[in-house]
């Protein structure tokens, strides 16, 4: 018979888990710097301090390469909403919150870099950027109550997808410094949903069904974070009309992936309930 556990059992159960990870993911991650890739030498001021404003003509950079660069800043700063989040479910003051402060300032770090290079090379409007993220930042952002296998399950999925969408704006090749900049921020994000799927896959051999059944519910309820953009509407759909994130790339690079790290499909410890949850995932096998 299956056995679930609350979430604060599960929380100590886990929490040897998350401190080894945590050293994992902090030997494997990159020590950058936002600074040392913000071109400073091709900022200048702005009207506001005798310079001049931005024109449409000061953008160097493809309608694509805009559209990724604007959804990753945006997302990001939303940060506070979604420590908000994770903290409330990763509570305490052990190893589950460190991973909360280094998730927080990887993240913060990720639109520190994006924000200084789209306005240092004039590359978007800087007032229609800054208005759309007081926009995003007032709706913020209200996830439904989830328990904490789902929250690492969402985590896991979502970091993976961020990690596609820089990777394939990477691939763009267009701007140099840009590349670099999501490259290492597409490198946080596999590092991070790596963290996420490994505390989940642990979970397993604790309370298999109850794993299962969190995967197969966020997967089928998972959403890419959606912002409306200045004169482009959803992002989503801008995303998918560029060719940097749709439904058949979230299929076969973000969602069979994870499944096949957990190897949901070859477990023999699963329940009734984790079968189930499992038949509800065939389609991706």
């Amino acid at each position: 018979m299956s056995t679930n556990l609350s979430d604060g059992d599960l929380l100590v159960r886990l929490e040897p888990a998350v401190e080894e990870n945590l050293r994992r993911h902090i030997e494997a991650a990159s020590d950058w710097h936002p600074h040392d890739l913000a071109p400073f030498d091709e900022g200048k001021n702005f009207a506001f301090l005798g310079g001049e404003d931005w024109t449409p003509e000061q953008s160097h950079l493809s309608d694509v390469e805009i559209l990724s660069a604007t959804v990753g800043v945006l997302v990001a700063d939303n940060l506070p909403a979604y420590h908000r989040e994770l903290a409330h479910a990763l509570t305490g003051l052990g190893a589950w919150w460190k991973w909360t402060g280094r998730w927080t300032s990887e993240e913060n770090r990720q639109s520190i870099v994006l924000r200084n290079f789209l306005v240092l090379t004039r590359a978007v409007d800087p007032v229609a950027l800054e208005r759309v993220r007081m926009e995003h930042m007032t709706l913020g952002y209200d996830a439904p109550s989830q328990h904490l296998l789902d929250i690492l399950a969402h985590f896991a999925i979502e970091e993976a997808a961020a990690s596609l969408r820089n990777r394939n704006t990477v691939a763009l090749g267009k701007d140099p410094v840009l590349a670099t900049i999501l490259g290492r921020i597409a490198d946080d994000d596999a590092l991070q949903s790596a963290f996420f799927a490994s505390i989940l896959d642990e979970a397993f051999a604790v309370v298999p069904d109850q794993a299962a059944r969190a995967i197969a519910d966020r997967i089928n309820g998972f959403k890419i974070p959606e912002v409306n953009l200045p004169d482009r509407g959803s992002s989503t759909a801008a995303l998918a009309e560029a060719g940097i994130y749709d439904a058949d790339q979230e299929r076969d690079k973000v969602f069979k992936p994870l499944l096949a790290g957990w190897k949901i499909f070859d477990r023999t410890d699963l329940g009734e309930d984790g079968l189930k949850a499992r038949e509800e995932l065939a389609h991706l096998a």
